[in-house]
């Protein structure tokens, strides 16, 4: 973050000073943080409520270990920035069930002006934005292995993907940085635009369009208006001094790739399409690691991804477009792809247990795409030799089909040659193997995995199957018949 004190955080927020005298008014604040615990000298403490607790409570606490003020939506017992009350007009809001009077919007959208004015303060800074309904996260965390050695890159931590995520992550970056990485997520129409009106991006990533929260969005077709929204929000491409927006776009999706209508920007796209502009071809696969040519306007180069699973060449092609765009070779992307390891925890995290056992823990989240994908890497993991387990919890918020999906993911699992142990009550059909719950499930896998197996936990974040991956990694969990 670009060094402020309180006074001009106030002015750029439209917030007042509380218990802040003139010469604390001009002490350096250079970070924000929405953790007491982790608040250190020159922090910005965000009093947010969560979901057991009033970060307003901790405020003072937060001083203690030597931040510099509070974000506050009320008055606190500590040096604040008192930010004005807000009208929330969406019904939508990521902190809604655990903010009652409204403080933790007025903290949010004085966060969201003051990310806006920092970023406004970096005018060399070039802003990414990722959005799609699957492999945000693998294509963040790509994108900045490939343009960290372009310049010092910032990308979110995890999934900070929405109204606390973007402006914190954004307020990361500082005159040092050249590229700052943003996840942009949506429940709703609208939730992109906002964001971008935090964070404006001047490339924007469209990764797929699939039936994650399609029962919030109601069809495909909504959920691609509000993931367009990104490209929407992008410069005009031919802006002069590199300040020209991009919309890199799936040249394999048809839904993506007609979002070029969309958008003011110039259009570069990626996929296995003959046509695509960054394209993948010979590609080949082992124990679930792909390894293609990397096709470019500047040349070629050969990628040996250590990522698990297919879906990673989508994800390696649309970081490897931005990385172009931004002063990236063939060869230096090519290679740092195939250097790339996984970053983010619970996706496709392969772990060999030393009874020979392979856990693919994958239990961040699930919709019908990435169930199939993950379902794929595990039969591609197995080959024919291994015994295969498809241990699947629910797929959450995908509406009226949500039973035909849980069918299909189930006999796609059977295809691959798996064995399906569903956990919990989504109803994976008759071939399944139905536990009540995580210790249920532990306890089967204990008793019937033997060395040489290949096991997948998938399923959406609120169920928790990530305890039951850890599970299986423990000595305990390694009892094999």
């Amino acid at each position: 973050m670009i060094e402020m004190t309180p006074a001009e955080i106030a002015a750029v927020t439209g917030g007042r000073l509380h218990r802040i005298d003139e010469e604390a008014a001009a002490a350096p604040v250079t970070a924000v943080e929405f953790d007491s615990r982790r608040v250190g000298p020159g922090g910005l403490f965000l009093a947010l409520p969560g979901e057991r607790a009033d970060g307003h409570d901790f405020a003072a606490q937060a001083v203690t270990r030597g931040a510099t003020a509070v974000l506050a939506g009320r008055e606190v017992d500590a040096p604040a920035v008192v930010v004005p009350p807000v009208e929330v007009r969406d019904s939508h809001t990521y902190l809604g069930a655990v903010d009652p009077d409204g403080t933790g919007a007025a903290v949010l959208a004085g966060l969201g002006r003051l990310a806006r004015h920092v970023l406004g303060a970096l005018p060399g800074l070039a802003v990414v934005g990722v959005t799609g309904s699957a492999g945000k996260t693998s294509t963040k965390d790509l994108l900045a292995v490939v343009l960290s050695p372009l310049g010092p890159t910032v990308a979110p931590p995890e999934s900070f993907n929405n109204e606390l995520g973007t402006p914190y992550t954004a307020l990361r970056a500082d005159a040092g940085t050249r590229n700052l990485v943003l996840e942009f997520s949506a429940r709703g129409i609208g939730h992109i635009a906002a964001l971008c009106a935090v964070a404006p991006p001047r490339i924007g990533v469209v990764l797929n369009v699939g039936s994650a929260h399609l029962g919030e969005f109601g069809s495909r077709a909504a959920i691609a208006t509000a993931k367009g929204e990104l490209v929407e929000a992008l410069p005009p491409g031919d802006l002069p001094g590199g300040r020209g927006g991009v919309a890199v776009l799936n040249a394999d999706d048809e839904l993506v790739a007609a979002m070029a209508t969309r958008t003011p920007a110039r259009v570069v796209t990626f996929g296995r399409a003959a046509d695509a502009h960054v394209r993948a071809t010979d590609v080949t696969l082992t124990a679930g690691r792909a390894s293609f040519r990397l096709v470019t306007p500047a040349g070629s180069a050969d990628v040996a991804l250590r990522l698990v699973g297919e879906h990673q060449v989508s994800n390696a092609l649309a970081a490897a477009a931005v990385a172009l765009e931004l002063g990236g070779t063939p060869d230096g992307i090519a290679a740092a792809l195939s250097a790339a390891t996984p970053a983010s925890r619970w996706r496709m995290e392969v772990t060999d247990r030393a009874d020979g056992v392979t856990v693919v823990n994958d239990a961040y989240n699930a919709n019908p795409e990435s169930v199939r994908a993950a379902i794929t890497a595990l039969g591609q993991i197995a080959g024919p030799d291994r015994r295969a387990w498809a241990v699947l919890g629910p797929m959450a918020e995908i509406g009226d089909g949500a039973a035909a999906e849980h069918a299909a993911a189930a006999e796609n699992a059977r295809a691959a040659g798996a064995r399906v142990v569903a956990v919990g009550a989504p109803d994976y059909g008759p071939g399944a193997e139905h536990v009540a719950d995580v210790p249920a499930a532990l306890t089967l896998l204990r008793e019937r995995t033997r060395p040489g197996d290949v096991v997948l936990v998938k399923a959406s974040r609120s169920a928790g199957l990530e305890r039951l991956a850890a599970g299986l990694l423990t000595t305990e969990g390694m009892v094999c018949r």
